[in-house]
Parts: structure tokens; C-alpha cells; sequence
């Protein structure tokens, strides 16, 4: 049977034991930074492959600089206590890694120096975020601007402008949202990064339209590259060119790439995912889970240990 494991104030624990209290200061104010890392199961090989789990962690400490947050561990540590925690889970499915930076400091006040920060890690079993294909919603709820709360840094408290789009989103009927920024030019989804195929050309937002450099963005452009010869362009898109765009999709650590059928109950393109977007999909989960040699360096293994 699975046991959870943790990274909790220095120690390998399990989950159950990484307990903390009501006072702390992140708790109250959305003072921490995380990353998702997902460790894909492959059956025939025994193991989960840990999606590009460096690049995850060195994401985690720049969103630590930008928030002023003491990351003690080195990104090679974080790495080998994921690994271990992931091995001594002992989950044979999907799992998905959350690490945190936050104040621990157990005290109110609004403010993010002179205050004592941790880091902690922790699995849990993830199936699929998003159906095989979404149905998606333009969020009334504008996305944060960069003056605001930095986009580019997984900052916990910018999720509750997300949360807000996803419900509305939900409650409408709709899969996920499409959040537009305050330009009124679309910047991402509630979680997610977009793309759209217009006339041959794979078009996504740039940073400056207030969007997470995603991980999974960049590892779907450097397929689409190397194994299709589609270059993608960084531009401002307005939300009607959603509505007449050939394909469209969404990328990021949870949803993995999966394709948008229909916006704002519009279809795109045939209303079915497109043939770029598909053959993106299939290269994008052969990577992930480890069956593409190619970009077997992307992967980092963790077996299950067996007990003897």
C-alpha cells in the first residue's frame, strides 16, 4: 500500500507528519512560491519519469528571488529528495510533486522581510486535469498584471485569480477559462499556457502579456521545432482571432497538452483536435513518459522501492 512521503523542515517524513500551524504568516497571506512536477508512470519500465525536474526547481528559485524568499536547499538537493520521495511513495500511477517555498514565520503582519521561510515537497496521486479535449470559457476575471503581482513567479496568492476564473468558468459550464490581461489581448488559461495554429503557424502569447514562462510551453515548441519544422511566433492575440483560428491547445504541467474544441461555444477549426495538435500530443506523451530516447535527458527516474 502507497505511503506518502514528505521534505518537512529538513526531514524525509511521512505526509502525515508535515503538519503546520494556524498562525503561519503564508497561510494568511499567499507569501510562498511552488512548483508542479509530474512523474509520469511507465509500466514497462518500472519507474516514473520525473518531468524536466531541474528546470522545474530552478523556476522554483527564481520565483524565490523575485519574492524575496530564502530557498536554503540547492536545486541538485531538490532534486535527489524528489527522487527519494517519489521512490519511497511507492505509487505505481501518476503522481504529481508540489514543491513549496513559504514563510514559516508563526506571525501576522503584512510584509515579506525579516520573516523565516522553508521549504517543503510533497507526492500525491494525479490523474488526467482536463478531459481528452476542453471546452473553454473568456473569463470575466482579468489576469494579474506584472506590476500587480509578478506572472512570471508561481506566487501562491496569484491563484486566487485564477481560482476565481476556473469557477466562473465551471459554474458557466465550461472546462477551464481564458483569461484576457488588462490590454484586453489573451494572456493564458487559469493554469495554463495557450496556443493557437492559425494559416500554418503556431502563435502564443509573450511574456509581456502577463503569462507564466511554462515549462511544458517551451518543451512543446521545441518539439513542434525538431519534429515538425513549425516555428511558433510570440504575438499579441485578440480574443475573436481564438474564434477563427484553425487549432487550439493548452499547455502546462497539470493539463499537459490538451486540446481546445470550443470557445466561448464557438467550435474551433472542425470542433474536433487538429492534426498538428495531435501529432504535438503524441510526441509530447511519448517524451514525458520516457519512450522517446531523443529526449530521454528531459526524464529523471524514480523506481518504486520494494520492501524485503
Amino acid at each position: 500500500m502507497p505511503t506518502p512521503y514528505a521534505y518537512f523542515r529538513g526531514e524525509v517524513v511521512p505526509l502525515e507528519q508535515a503538519k503546520i500551524s494556524v498562525t503561519t504568516h503564508a497561510l494568511h497571506y499567499g507569501t510562498a512560491v511552488f512548483e508542479g512536477i509530474r512523474g509520469n508512470w511507465n509500466q514497462d519500465d518500472g519507474c516514473h519519469y520525473l518531468f524536466r525536474l531541474r528546470e522545474h526547481f530552478e523556476r522554483l528559485a527564481q520565483s524565490s528571488r523575485i519574492m524575496m524568499l530564502n530557498l536554503k536547499d540547492s536545486v541538485d538537493r531538490l532534486c535527489e529528495l524528489s527522487v527519494e520521495i517519489v521512490e519511497r511513495s511507492g505509487y505505481t500511477e501518476d503522481v504529481y510533486l508540489r514543491p513549496l517555498v513559504y514563510t514559516s514565520s508563526e506571525q501576522l503582519g503584512v510584509r515579506i522581510h525579516n520573516l523565516e521561510h522553508d521549504v517543503l515537497i510533497f507526492v500525491v496521486p494525479f490523474p488526467a486535469y482536463l478531459p481528452d479535449s476542453a471546452r473553454c470559457h473568456t473569463s470575466t476575471w482579468r489576469r494579474v498584471n506584472d506590476t500587480g503581482i509578478p506572472p512570471r513567479a508561481k506566487v501562491t496568492g496569484i491563484y486566487a485569480n485564477s481560482a476565481l476564473a476556473k469557477t466562473e468558468a465551471n459554474l458557466n459550464g465550461f472546462d477551464e477559462a481564458i483569461m484576457l490581461n488588462e490590454d484586453g489581448h489573451v494572456s493564458e488559461g487559469s493554469g495554463e499556457n495557450i496556443f493557437m495554429i492559425r494559416k500554418g503557424k503556431l502563435i502564443t502569447p509573450g511574456p509581456a502579456d502577463n503569462v507564466l514562462e511554462g515549462i511544458t510551453a517551451a518543451t512543446v515548441v521545441q518539439l513542434a521545432k525538431d519534429e515538425l519544422g513549425l516555428e511558433t511566433v510570440e504575438r499579441q492575440i485578440d480574443r475573436s482571432e481564438l474564434y477563427i483560428c484553425d487549432e487550439l491547445f493548452m499547455t502546462g504541467t497539470a493539463a499537459h497538452l490538451t486540446p481546445v474544441v470550443e470557445v466561448d461555444r464557438r467550435p474551433v477549426g472542425t470542433g474536433l483536435p487538429g492534426p498538428l495538435t495531435s501529432k504535438l500530443s503524441n510526441l509530447f506523451y511519448d517524451a514525458i513518459r520516457g519512450k522517446n530516447e531523443k529526449y530521454r535527458h528531459w526524464c529523471t527516474p524514480a523506481r518504486v522501492r520494494v520492501s524485503r
